[in-house]
């Protein structure tokens, strides 16, 4: 998929905690999800990426999901994703186990 295909998807506006690799570094940085789509995301952060560095996004109830950042404007940046995901996934809460007693 393109950029620019993923353009068109209908994207979901959010504020999502999220974990972002960027291909040749080891550590990963903390970044907020703005707004999610099938085939991307908006992420925000002190971040130092470049157009069309490949990157791995950890989206909760996903899982790690490879990608390649599309644009990038001050600290927001798009990433266009390899593969398309459920995006309704990310918004199910993720529920803490209840305590026995």
């Amino acid at each position: 998929m393109t950029n620019i295909d993923t353009r068109q998807l209908a994207r979901d506006s959010l504020l999502l905690l999220a974990r972002l690799r960027i291909d040749g570094q080891d550590h990963g940085h903390s970044v907020k999800i703005r707004n999610l789509s099938a085939g991307g995301a908006m992420a925000e952060g002190l971040v130092q990426v470049a157009r069309g560095a490949s990157v791995s996004v950890e989206l909760r109830n996903i899982g790690w999901v490879d990608g390649t950042v599309a644009w990038k404007q001050d600290s927001r940046f798009g990433i266009a994703f390899a593969q398309e995901i459920d995006p309704m996934r990310a918004r199910v809460p993720v529920v803490a186990p209840s305590k026995q007693s």
